[in-house]
């Protein structure tokens, strides 16, 4: 283990597991308050998109992922608080065209291939460059200072978007604000889990946090914390078998933290119910109360 850590590709590929595990629960943890689980699906999709636009432009496809992510959360966004048309069908747009576009730019792309696409649909860690690092930790820290400085009116558009209203909050800025910082999030993770799972690293953690406990920043912390065991533990498993994913056993890793969260959840609850001040309460008959 201590020659694995001494070895470079490998501390890279670990900073970018840290960073993403950080990062993507941090705003996972607003979309599925909001209930916009799909919202990261959705990003990726388009993000697709500029990853084929930087191969056909010659230019870097993280940056141009950046763009077009984020022009196509803040068009999400703005369709859907016109109500013109519903979050579901306007998510459903964002698949569509997104994919569409992301094969047929990388099809005319030169040089542009199938395996090239997968690495960054399904992840490719291994293969993630010094120069990936400064983007993605750039991002990364985008991504944390708008949770630290807007967590507080984020959280309340998330609970209400009407008691956001009343209270004189931006809810337009706050609302862009968390697509933007979706899309962002998407295209930090992509090189980890790759776009098609992405999401899943933004809403799962979030949920095993939901069965352990009950308040907003604490939900969120321990989001982060599994989240960054799972990127980690992913990492470490497709290190140690080359015929692992990491992208796939990120993924497993934090659905398996689930699964063990629910049941001790449900413990815990029971155990609270039984233990209960009304439970212990001796029952009373009838004819004792005449």
């Amino acid at each position: 283990m201590i020659d694995l850590l001494q070895e470079n590709l490998f501390q890279l590929a670990l900073i970018a597991a840290l960073l993403v595990g950080l990062c993507a629960p941090a705003v996972g943890t607003f979309i599925v308050q909001r209930r916009l689980s799909l919202l990261g699906d959705g990003i990726g999709h388009v993000a697709l998109t500029g990853v084929a636009l930087g191969f056909l432009t010659g230019t870097a496809p993280v940056l141009t992922a950046v763009v077009v992510s984020v022009l196509g959360a803040v068009a999400i966004e703005l369709v859907r608080a016109r109500g013109r048309t519903s979050g579901d069908v306007a998510l459903a747009l964002l698949f569509y065209g997104g994919i569409a576009g992301g094969v047929m730019l990388m099809g005319i792309a030169p040089g542009g291939s199938n395996a090239k696409l997968n690495s960054y649909l399904f992840g490719a860690i291994a293969s993630v460059t010094r120069e990936d690092i400064w983007i993605i930790g750039g991002l990364a820290v985008a991504v944390i200072g708008v949770v630290v400085v807007f967590g507080r009116e984020l959280f309340v558009l998330c609970q209400d978007e009407e008691m956001a209203k009343a209270s004189g909050l931006p809810v337009r800025f706050l609302s862009l604000l968390i697509a933007v910082t979706a899309a962002l999030t998407v295209v930090i993770a992509m090189r980890v889990v790759g776009l098609l799972l992405v999401s899943a690293l933004m809403v799962i953690p979030v949920a095993t946090s939901q069965q352990l406990t009950r308040g907003f920043r604490a939900t969120m912390g321990l989001a982060m914390l599994f989240g960054v065991l799972a990127s980690v533990g992913g990492l470490l498993a497709s290190t140690m078998s080359s015929r692992v994913p990491p992208g796939a056993a990120i993924v497993l890793l934090a659905l398996a933290g689930f699964v063990l969260a629910l049941a001790v959840g449900k413990f815990v609850r029971r155990g609270r119910i039984q233990e209960s001040p009304v439970s212990r309460r001796p029952h009373v008959r009838v004819e004792e109360v005449a």
